[in-house]
């Protein structure tokens, strides 16, 4: 059954179906994330560095192809004000020869991919991975349809279950000595569970149509965007496919699981804190003069989160990597600590984009990320002949160059100046600085004690956590009190009223 149940938009009702939608959205996503963390960490230990170095040779091709899966022509669905029958399976059909084209084109070509790194199971390990492309038809057009009649009910409860399954059989697998086979396992566990799951939440039973006559609309949105996410996988994937050639499995593996750690913050916290900062200077792109302070506070506000997150990352890395990974991954300790340089230069990289893309500007986004499809390609190339330390010091390199080039691109339509991003970030920056220097000074004070075991790892890495949030809060107490109160705020998901964002 498909009815475009978005019609009743003007309804009275409409009010709490906006507000149920985020109730269960947000809680499912908390809840599927818990699930999701606790069984990473869990496996992570089981696992060998080895393991995640082959897995992550093949995640490069899988996201490199992932781009034409098909989902930005779904989306479109949502943007239309009607749909009818013949559109959904306009889209279904589009989407089943995109994803079994791009199935078989990485079937045919895994062989040669594993020849190019010199593991001849990667061809293997790609072959397998060919399934959860199968699975994209059957996830994105209910998804969509759900989305669009705005029933997040549902689709939580899809969500949590597909979870589950991914957890369970992560852990069965990892305990049967599947090795690298559990992280093929698991995800293709969660994304089949998850397409049948919606199917039938949804009651989809579409024939396809690949009569894709008057498309035209629903092509061209998806391929919008195809591009900034083409260029942005280049620029995230490339030092994987090019160590991969040169490093062993167990190098890469650690290599890959201290970016993973050291990205946590950016890929979970930031997009949901981007919702709510950037609305205000979304609904004053009319109003130059109140937008300018409106995009500086939220800068300034997000920099003072994450910042310390970060320098806590970088000072405390050993005990927490020995706490979440285990003793086998200890090697991993300075790259951790390389990458928790380099995650502010990222971070302000990635809250630029949507301030410039409300403003109507998407090719200086494009542009941007071309840039950095270029550079850091060529970084990687020149860091990996020093191996993985070189790699890693790639992205030290490498990020503040990215940043001032879309510094340099974007200011000017919004309408600041590279100077006043800089000052906007300073009190995070300063106050971070600050914190982590009183942290590592404690953790020369503790050398040699409560480094005895797993136990006592634990107290040192949460005594050393104490004292850096009491410190942190402290100086801002003292110092930017104001900052502070909206920084808490924020992290609440609460707007700052828009009154304050006004010049004074």
């Amino acid at each position: 059954m498909v009815e475009d149940t978005a019609a009743g938009i003007t309804d009275s009702g409409f009010a709490n179906r906006v507000r149920s939608a985020v109730f269960w959205r947000s809680g499912s996503q908390i809840v599927s994330q818990v699930v999701m963390w606790t069984t990473t960490l869990a496996v992570i230990r089981i696992l060998d560095p080895a393991d995640y170095g082959l897995f992550a040779m093949t995640q490069v091709v899988m996201v490199m192809l992932a781009f034409l899966n098909g989902y930005g022509f779904a989306s479109s669905l949502i943007q239309q004000e009607q749909i009818d029958r013949f559109r959904v399976r306009q889209a279904f059909g589009l989407l089943l020869i995109l994803n079994f084209g791009i199935a078989a084109i990485q079937f045919a070509a895994a062989p040669a991919i594993a020849a190019y790194y010199g593991q001849p199971q990667v061809a293997d390990l790609l072959r397998w991975q060919t399934v959860m492309y199968l699975a994209t038809p059957f996830m994105a057009v209910p998804e969509v349809l759900m989305s669009r009649a705005l029933d997040f009910k549902r689709l939580a409860i899809v969500n949590f279950i597909s979870a589950f399954v991914c957890a369970t059989t992560s852990i069965v697998c990892a305990l049967a000595g599947w090795g690298v086979w559990t992280l093929v396992a698991a995800p293709t566990s969660m994304v089949w569970s998850r397409a049948i799951g919606l199917c039938i939440a949804q009651r989809f039973v579409v024939w396809p149509s690949f009569d894709f006559r008057g498309t035209r609309a629903m092509i061209g949105f998806g391929s919008a965007m195809l591009v900034s996410h083409l260029l942005w996988s280049v620029q995230t994937q490339a030092d994987v496919l090019i160590a991969g050639r040169i490093l062993d499995p167990h190098a890469l593996g650690l290599y890959a699981e201290a970016l993973f750690l050291a990205q946590l913050f950016s890929s979970k916290v930031i997009p949901p804190l981007n919702e709510v900062a950037f609305p205000a200077y979304a609904r004053l792109q009319s109003e130059p003069d109140r937008l300018r302070p409106a995009f500086l506070k939220a800068i300034a506000l997000i920099m003072l989160i994450c910042c310390p997150v970060y320098a806590g990352l970088a000072v405390t890395a050993p005990e927490a990597v020995y706490t979440l990974f285990g003793p086998k991954w200890v090697e991993m300790v300075p790259l951790v600590q390389m990458f928790a340089l380099a995650m502010p230069f990222m971070t302000l990289h990635v809250l630029i984009h949507p301030a410039v893309n409300a403003l109507g500007h998407p090719r200086i986004t494009v542009r941007s990320s071309a840039f950095g499809a270029a550079l850091m390609p060529l970084v990687f190339l020149v860091g990996v002949q020093f191996g993985v330390t070189g790699l890693a010091l790639g992205w030290v390199i490498g990020m503040p160059l990215v940043l001032l080039f879309n510094l340099w691109q974007s200011c000017p339509v919004i309408g600041v100046r590279v100077r006043d991003v800089l000052l906007a970030c300073a009190p995070g920056v300063g106050a971070a600085g600050t914190m982590a220097a009183m942290v590592w000074t404690m953790r020369i004070g503790l050398s040699g004690t409560l480094d005895n075991g797993l136990p006592e790892i634990m107290m040192r890495l949460a005594l050393l956590a104490a004292i850096g949030v009491l410190s942190y809060v402290l100086l801002l107490r003292i110092l930017a009190p104001r900052m502070l109160a909206d920084a808490i705020a924020l992290l609440r998901r609460q707007p700052p009223a828009m009154e304050e964002l006004a010049p004074g």
